[in-house]
């Protein structure tokens, strides 16, 4: 009696299960609910079964993309230190006080196309929340003694992380794949844009007032709140925030007509080489991201034949992955191997380029096709299951687009990717033109043709 019951409750789970993806194809199976205020500024929320709790996120759509000034790198990086420097009415310590009484955390990070504010606390108190950020995000104020302490920070952070030689090894790639997008710096900005930073104190006053406008910034909230509310509280702090005007200029990159080369030598070090390829815009219309998503998962995930042949069976490479960026503008599609001997880089090298070859004339097997289409989608929606995980996921299809519900038009898109759909992006993206090789090694060059 009691195996049929749990046999009667697997059936019904299963039946609730089709019902609910019959009901919905959307990735993020919950509202997204969207108000656009008078100044520009996205206010969109979530309900989530999350009793007590509340994420509050803003996405300023601005990154180290957007330093197109000569000498002007980091700043985007910058302000997510400086953020946290306090405001006339809340010091950094009275808002730290106001975090602890929300039992809440807060914190920042940057990226390519976008800056990240958020805090994850007690949902009866996002009035407060509200208030907090409102007041930050519109009267930030620092003196340029705190300026150049945070300016001394950011360099000491710069030079913890260039120890690292996969640091030093981004910096090159970048720098080498790009000669006039500002993809070319990263997230960190150039090393000699951090050293004079202390003496940018006026500049830093300008990014400030040109990008921490509610045009640039979309709130999300998520969890145990009501649109009303959430909405409410956005008029109320954000109403009166100003617009600006500024837009800058991204300069577009010139077609790459060869293969390029970055070296980091560092003896000692674990071998590596990565294969960085251009590849296109973040689009949530066109199947071409879907379709390399899935062909870089097929030919270098721990599933895939080269790893059980270069990691397992050869042990030749410790490890070998792909990696597709989703970014504004057209960016590098990555493949990299840790490589046991550095006598084996170019072999290495050479069974990934094979691989890639071997994509553009035989198409992948349905089953692997249906089963990678499912572990990419699913693994990613089983995430979703906290305020701040949902937020998150949102938050980055915000900084690409614009536009929330650019997640569950990207993710409808790999349902439909075909076999021929992977061959042709297998042609159009991974030729020898728009490659940078990169390497790590214990020579002068990278040993790597």
């Amino acid at each position: 009696m009691k195996i049929k019951f749990v046999i009667l409750l697997a059936l019904a789970g299963l039946i609730t299960m089709s019902s609910f993806s019959q009901a919905t194809k959307k990735i993020l199976p919950f509202p997204i609910l969207q108000k656009k205020l008078a100044n520009g500024l996205n206010v969109v929320t979530v309900p989530f079964n999350s009793p007590g709790l509340a994420s509050f996120y803003i996405v300023v759509r601005a990154g180290s993309r957007d330093e197109v000034e000569e000498g002007k790198t980091g700043f985007a990086h910058f302000f997510e230190h400086m953020m946290f420097r306090g405001t006339p009415k809340y010091s950094s310590e009275a808002y730290n006080e106001v975090l602890k009484a929300l039992g809440a955390s807060a914190n920042a990070n940057t990226s390519l196309d976008r800056t990240l504010y958020y805090i994850t606390g007690n949902a009866s108190m996002l009035e407060k929340m509200f208030e907090v950020e409102g007041d930050r995000f519109q009267h930030l104020k620092y003196s340029e003694h705190d300026f150049k302490t945070e300016a001394g920070a950011v360099k000491g952070e710069y030079t913890k992380n260039s120890a690292s030689p996969f640091q030093q090894l981004n910096e090159k790639t970048v720098s080498t794949a790009f000669d006039k997008h500002t993809y070319k710096h990263t997230t960190m900005g150039f090393f000699k844009d951090v050293v004079d930073m202390p003496n940018q104190y006026d500049y830093s006053l300008t990014f400030f007032n040109r990008f921490y406008r509610p045009e640039y910034s979309t709130i999300v909230v998520v969890g145990d709140v009501k649109q009303a509310d959430v909405n409410r509280y956005a008029e109320k702090y954000f109403g009166n925030w100003k617009s600006g005007n500024y837009k800058p200029t991204i300069e577009t990159e010139p077609p790459q007509t060869g293969t390029r080369f970055a070296h980091v030598k560092t003896p000692g070090f674990p071998p590596y080489v990565s294969l960085n390829y251009k590849g296109p815009a973040f689009s949530d219309k066109t199947i071409d991201l879907p379709a390399l998503n899935i062909l870089l998962r097929y030919l270098f995930s721990p599933t895939s034949d080269l790893y059980e042949k270069l990691v397992i069976k050869e042990q030749k490479a410790r490890s070998i992955s792909g990696f597709v960026q989703l970014s504004k503008d057209p960016n590098l599609l990555s493949i990299g191997a840790s490589v046991v001997k550095a006598a084996d880089m170019q072999y290495i090298k050479d069974e990934m380029q094979k691989a890639l070859e071997d994509a553009k004339t035989k198409l992948i097997d349905p089953k692997k096709l249906a089963d990678i289409k499912s572990f990419l989608k699913y693994s990613f929606a089983m995430r979703l299951d906290s305020p701040d995980q949902i937020a998150t996921g949102l938050s980055q299809f915000i900084w690409l687009s614009g536009n929330p519900e650019s997640i569950n038009n990207y993710y409808a898109l790999f349902d439909k990717v075909t076999a021929q759909d992977i061959m042709n992006a297998a042609k159009k993206y991974f030729i020898p033109e728009t490659l940078t090789i990169a390497t790590i090694g214990p020579g002068d060059m990278g040993g790597v043709k």
